[in-house]
């Protein structure tokens, strides 16, 4: 599991600024205008070789009357009532930092300490995890003296740092990284994980409860109301399986403030964890692309996928709705055209029983290999068939492949120049290796190489 950093702190104060100078580019929105970030946005990046996953989180809100308190133009007044102004601060902050490993908090130099700095502060100390504060638009060496004044937060050594230029971002990342914890040595693989993934409200708890026929999670028509994963442990015809449900995923811009923004990252840590994901789409609304999203999201993780439409039963059918109905969803997720589609009902447990083998049958695809000999045939009789592209008059040669590992199934072709390789002629070959073996649910990784006697190296 990569470690996870979390950006907190007031709004306004730099950390979507920041969040964009780690990761390299231009993905979080940055203006003057205080809460821009709505939702949480997250990137894997690394440093000094170490990757880890960022996350930007919105702006830790105080109302406008907190912020009369505080006495200071420089604070704009947010649109949060002041009834709003506790809830909003703890469920918002709290979330993030339980699931972070370490957490950076930024803060204003130009404001100095202010009392919701304060706050976070105190939070941030109770919860024994490494705090890195982040002194941020010190643009010079007075505002770096200025920094002095933040030790009086308790969380150590300020940094400061101008997220805007660079300066001392370096010297930032040293820090956060080597308070990562240590990763623990891998357990043996004894059990499948099948995470349960989808929008709020299409019936991922009540799968669970079908699958286990028991009521183990709490089972709501109101979205949002898994925040948690829940991990159950069963035993399917003799193979051990640990289902995981998570909380519902919006698109980015749909997640409402509060809790269920941050319930997206411990979603997505969920997918890490798993094996296998079952991606839920209700089938009364139809594929939306709120759910080519979340498919997206497993395709990034390169995990096995089973797609589910679910409440079946609440479609008119005749004998051609479920051929209909499965070219719609394989036009909508048109990049995972090597999924398996199933249409149930969790609430009448229509088809339920097939869940799982098919789960696990796609499990044993990520484990499948093919051998070195077997593997060049096709290359050749791939090549034979289609030539490769060719640029500025240089040809793309082949000279031999192999596959290197498995979970996915990777696969090493060896080229004169990585470079000349096209996307559609990687298209191309993974569609040949399919045809030789379909690798049902699950992506295949093909990696191109430059040859030693193509570059000269010895």
């Amino acid at each position: 599991m990569r470690p996870i950093v979390a950006l907190v702190g007031r709004p306004n104060v730099g950390k979507s600024t920041l969040f964009n100078r780690i990761i390299g580019e231009r993905r979080a929105i940055v203006e003057d205008i205080p809460g821009t970030t709505r939702d949480r946005l997250y990137a894997e990046t690394e440093w000094a070789g170490v990757p880890f996953v960022l996350v930007d989180t919105g702006g830790l809100e105080i109302s406008g009357q907190e912020a009369a308190r505080q006495g200071g133009a420089s604070v704009p007044p947010l649109s949060v009532s002041s009834a709003d102004f506790v809830p909003a601060i703890r469920a918002q902050a709290q979330v993030a930092i339980d699931e972070a490993d370490v957490i950076v908090l930024v803060v204003d130099v130009r404001d100095g300490i202010t009392s919701a700095d304060m706050d976070v502060a105190d939070m941030l100390r109770a919860t024994r995890k490494p705090v890195v504060l982040a002194v941020n638009k010190a643009d010079n060496l007075e505002r770096d003296a200025e920094a002095v004044e933040f030790w009086s937060l308790g969380l150590g050594e300020p940094y400061p740092i101008s997220a805007l230029h660079g300066r001392g971002v370096g010297d930032l990342l040293d820090v956060v990284v080597g308070r990562f914890p240590p990763q623990p040595e891998e357990e043996e693989a004894d059990a499948v994980h099948i995470a349960i993934v989808g929008r709020p409200n299409v019936g991922k708890s009540s799968l669970l409860n079908a699958l286990l026929r028991e009521e183990r999670a709490i089972v709501s028509d109101i979205p949002g109301t898994t925040r948690d994963p829940i991990d159950t442990e069963l035993v399917w015809e003799g193979e051990r399986v640990v289902l995981i449900d998570t909380a519902g995923i919006r698109r980015r811009g749909r997640i409402r403030r509060g809790v269920e923004r941050y319930s997206v990252l411990r979603a997505i840590r969920a997918i890490e964890r798993a094996d296998v994901v079952l991606l839920l789409i209700d089938a009364s609304e139809g594929v939306t692309a709120q759910d080519a999203h979340v498919a997206g999201y497993v395709l990034e993780a390169e995990k096995g996928i089973v797609v589910l439409v679910n409440k079946w039963d609440l479609v008119q059918k005749d004998s051609h709705t479920m051929q209909t109905y499965t070219q719609e969803v394989r036009a909508a997720l048109n990049f995972m055209d090597y999924v398996p589609v199933m249409f149930i009902s969790a609430k009448t447990h229509q088809r339920v029983n097939r869940v799982i083998p098919t789960a696990l049958r796609v499990y044993q695809e990520r484990l499948v290999r093919i051998s070195t000999a077997e593997l060049n045939r096709l290359l050749r009789d791939a090549v034979v068939r289609h030539r490769p592209p060719s640029k500025g008059g240089k040809p793309l040669r082949f000279y031999y492949a192999t596959q290197t590992g498995v979970e996915p199934p990777t696969f090493v072709l060896f080229v004169n120049d990585r470079r000349l390789v096209h996307f559609s002629y990687e298209r191309y070959l993974e569609n040949v290796i399919r045809a030789y073996h379909p690798f049902e649910g699950t992506p295949i990784r093909l990696r191109f190489r430059d040859h030693e006697r193509s570059t000269g190296r010895r």
